[in-house]
């Protein structure tokens, strides 16, 4: 299976966010105040193509179901809507607030967020009852498009966004308020979290290619449901492609590739005193041109920071802890 040779559209790293007066107000989805009531739940996250470009989940408004895309690394909800021009309405399923009992409008409120790959969205603000899964939130800011970027606008799949920040198989669950011990192997490892840009923020300590040695590094990196791909250091990444037979930096594909019969290693990175093991089929990651494959792990030259994003993650078993204390949690799953 390959997935297509590009990240989502709607994938990125947050990038900037603006809320307009009369004063800020961000459209987290409360899972805190969810659990805290009581409301734990569960969600199918079900891939939008064989190439797992993008996870998608189903969420109620008020009883209009959209199916929206989970991003820990961002930070809005928002939705297509009826107030778009007719043009950007096309092919997308729409939230129409007057058919909903309990939209409450929230006059004066707009907002505006753009992510790294330069697509975004713009609008206005009001709250509605939530639901995903089994987890309902009551008078829930909603983010209301009025305006969407043409990368959003081409991508009927995708409906919007639902960010899980702080203020996978082929077809995955997100838990909330409860940890499934069916569904991992072994100890879950913890590793505390920098919150204050807003993301998972957590601090890698190594990685290993293959059955090499592993190379103790420290990697500063996101935990992003949102990116579709891993992005190391330059170094871990010449490291890892100079043991694939016929790889090399491609330009025009805007990263390494090498043929797509070449058997890839696995990649080992270090996260506290778990080592978390990605096959090197998954970093087998799509055709590119010709004979040639598009790898599953690039550099992050330029973005400031490691992203561990949709490769890594469906892999794993990840906990993502927003607690008085905020913790990432990781461990095997079952084989």
């Amino acid at each position: 299976m390959y997935p297509l040779a590009q990240i989502a559209l709607a994938s990125a790293t947050l990038l900037s966010m603006t809320v307009a007066s009369p004063s800020e107000k961000r459209a987290f989805f409360s899972v805190t105040q969810a659990v805290a009531t009581g409301n734990d739940g569960s969600v199918t996250a079900t891939p939008v193509d064989a190439y797992d470009s993008e996870y998608h989940c189903p969420v109620s408004i008020d009883g209009q179901i959209l199916a929206l895309q989970f991003d820990s690394g961002s930070s809005d909800l928002w939705v297509f809507s009826t107030s778009l021009p007719v043009a950007q309405q096309r092919g997308h399923v729409l939230f129409d607030p007057s058919k909903s009992k309990n939209w409450k409008a929230l006059p004066g409120y707009t907002w505006n967020i753009t992510y790294g790959d330069k697509s975004g969205a713009s609008g206005t603000v009001g709250t509605d009852v939530v639901t995903v899964g089994g987890t309902l939130v009551s008078g829930q800011a909603v983010e209301i498009a009025t305006q969407i970027s043409s990368k959003f606008v081409s991508n009927t799949d995708n409906n919007g966004l639902l960010g899980l920040p702080f203020s996978s198989l082929n077809t995955g669950t997100y838990d909330f308020g409860t940890i499934n011990a069916a569904k991992y192997t072994g100890a879950i490892t913890y590793i505390d979290v920098a919150t204050a840009n807003g993301f998972w923020q957590f601090t890698g300590f190594g990685y290993a290619v293959g059955s090499g040695s592993f190379v103790s590094s420290s990697i500063d990196a996101i935990a992003d449901t949102g990116t579709t791909l891993i992005y190391l250091p330059a170094a871990v990444v010449t490291a890892y492609y100079l043991q694939v037979a016929g790889a090399s930096y491609d330009s025009s594909q805007g990263g390494y590739t090498f043929p797509c019969s070449a058997t890839l290693p696995n990649l080992t990175l270090g996260i506290g005193s778990y080592r978390a093991v990605v096959p090197g089929k998954y970093i087998n990651y799509s055709p590119a041109r010709g004979s040639k494959c598009f790898g599953g792990v690039q550099s992050n030259t330029g973005m400031g920071m490691s992203i561990y994003g949709d490769v890594f993650l469906k892999i794993q078993f990840v906990i993502f802890d927003g607690s008085s204390t905020p913790r990432l949690g990781f461990a095997s799953k079952p084989t």
